[in-house]
């Protein structure tokens, strides 16, 4: 069982690996923050954060005798985990073309935090990793309990939070504090540490399948 620590920072580094790849967020963030400042990426992942608060509540309310039975969770394990491959695979296909430097457009909506809630839920790749890594995490995360989905949700948020936060000062103050060099490593060791929990998911579906036997 994967201690409360190790779930939080784990959560954390998934979820940082994530917001690292350039997306809906990341442009929109980098354009509004041009315009509007620093505040810009609180802001916007403050509706981000939002929206995932609701979905993880609702998983838990919902889907908790799910979350429980041995099939689905060797089932999200082993989804989650190839996920997680494919992702650490497009990260280090990518590192090359990956850059802080993107085209934005003028314009964009007043409310940030609304514009964060609809960047969500029009991005289909936000719902396929809720419902593969994301539920994986929560189901060996209830192996604590609810304070286990608890810390798993709290390093989660606080990698987008940093992120994005930091992300919107970068370009509301000026980019002259990371090169593409740099963020290119950090991309390239979230995608390493990627692999690594792949392998975790896997063993955990493994274990699981061997104890119904």
């Amino acid at each position: 069982m994967i201690g409360l620590i190790p779930l939080y920072f784990s959560s954390f580094v998934v979820a940082l690996s994530g917001a690292l790849i350039p997306g809906p967020m990341f442009t929109t963030t980098v354009s509004e923050s041009i315009k509007r400042g620093p505040i810009a990426g609180p802001l916007i992942v403050s509706g981000h954060i939002l929206l995932e608060t609701v979905l993880v509540v609702a998983c838990v309310i919902g889907l908790t005798p799910l979350l429980q039975k041995d099939t689905f969770f060797i089932t999200v394990s082993f989804i989650g985990a190839l996920i997680l491959v494919w992702l650490g695979i497009g990260m280090f296909r990518g590192l090359s073309m990956v850059k802080l430097d993107v085209k934005v457009e003028k314009g964009g909506g007043k409310n940030l935090m609304l514009t964060g809630v609809l960047l969500s839920i029009g991005n289909p790749f936000w719902l396929i990793w809720w419902a593969t890594i994301g539920l994986g995490f929560i189901a060996h995360a209830q192996k604590t309990g609810l304070s286990g989905v608890f810390v798993f949700y709290a390093g989660h948020i606080t990698a987008d939070f940093i992120w994005f936060t930091f992300l919107s000062t970068l370009v509301g103050k000026g980019r002259h504090f990371i090169s593409d060099r740099v963020y290119q490593i950090i991309i390239g060791v979230c995608g390493v540490i990627l692999f690594g929990f792949a392998a975790y998911f896997i063993g955990s579906g493994i274990d699981r399948f061997q104890s119904i036997l």
